[in-house]
Parts: C-alpha cells; sequence; structure tokens
C-alpha cells in the first residue's frame, strides 16, 4: 500500500509540474496569467512593466553567443535591441529573419520577438511563454516567429534565454549550450 501511495504522489507531482517538450527542449508551464498584447503590429504587450536588471542581464548573454552583435533593431519599435549575426556567420534559414540579420530582438519593456522553430514556438505558446505575431501565419517562413514574454524574476529568465538560444541555432545553425 505504501508504494502505492508514493507512485501515486509522484504521478500527482508529474501532473501539476508538467513541461511542454519539442526538439529537445522542454518548457515548463509559465505561472501567471499571460500578459495581453496588441493584435497588429506594432506587436506589444499591455500593462506590463520593465524588469531591467533581467533584461541586462539577457542582453549580456546574448552577447556572448558566438557570431552575434547587439544594435538598434532593423525592424522593431525605437530602443529595441537588435540580435543581429555577424556578416561572417552562415544563416541556415534565412528565410526566417525578419529583417537584416536580426534574428530576435529585445523590446524596452522585457519582451522579445524571435524567429523559432515552429514546433518549439508552438510548446512556447502552450506552456505560457509565448504568442504568436500577428504575421506569423501571414508570411512564408514566420511560421515560427512568437512574442516572448518579459521575465518576471531570474527563473523565468532562464527559460527566456533558453529560447533565444533555440532561435540562435535555429537561424544559424549552430547548436549552443
Amino acid at each position: 500500500m505504501t508504494h502505492f501511495r508514493s507512485l501515486s504522489t509522484v504521478l500527482l507531482g508529474l501532473c501539476l509540474s508538467s513541461t511542454v517538450s519539442a526538439q529537445g527542449l522542454s518548457l515548463p508551464e509559465r505561472q501567471g496569467p499571460q500578459p495581453e498584447t496588441t493584435s497588429g503590429v506594432p506587436h506589444i504587450q499591455i500593462g506590463v512593466l520593465p524588469k531591467p536588471e533581467l533584461s541586462e542581464e539577457l542582453l549580456r548573454r546574448v552577447d556572448a553567443l558566438p557570431g552575434v552583435d547587439l544594435g538598434a533593431t532593423r525592424v522593431s519599435l525605437p530602443g529595441a535591441v537588435g540580435f543581429q549575426l555577424s556578416s561572417d556567420m552562415f544563416l541556415a534559414r534565412p528565410e526566417v529573419i525578419v529583417g537584416g540579420r536580426e534574428f530576435a530582438h529585445l523590446h524596452p519593456d522585457g519582451s522579445l520577438h524571435a524567429s523559432l522553430t515552429p514546433e518549439i514556438a508552438q510548446a512556447a505558446i502552450e506552456a505560457g511563454w509565448a504568442v504568436a505575431h500577428p504575421w506569423a501565419q501571414q508570411r512564408d517562413g514566420w511560421e515560427g516567429f512568437v512574442m516572448i514574454y518579459t521575465p518576471k524574476n531570474k527563473q523565468e529568465l532562464e527559460v527566456v534565454y533558453d529560447l533565444v538560444k533555440a532561435s540562435y541555432s535555429f537561424v544559424s545553425g549552430v547548436a549552443v549550450r
């Protein structure tokens, strides 16, 4: 009987702390309500305050990725930071690039747009981390283009950074840890 209770407890724990997986990336379900976003362009969150220390940490990490240059975005709002692949870096999937060599960009509110595989994008949406860009189904190559919500804490930043690395790998063909 004790063995049965232990197994039930484990199964209940697995159900309560579910994850969504795609292409080797496991995403825990995001806690709390999903931010509202606009339904058009510019595609932004509504009523979300930035966490500057988390944005700074994310930018520091992205800047350390091989072949990434941070700079003014080519496609987003003023104040957004574009994550561009350097000109000497091969693009495995140039068709998913929104503009120039920018695979993602960070908005002033801490949210970001990124190009993901359609499978990872769907997993991020199902786990509550992202929402599809309004044009995702209207432009070839944009099926995995999503807005990733502003991280609220360091634990959420880890998931957001994993999604950025997935975008980098998808666009460049270079796997990163």
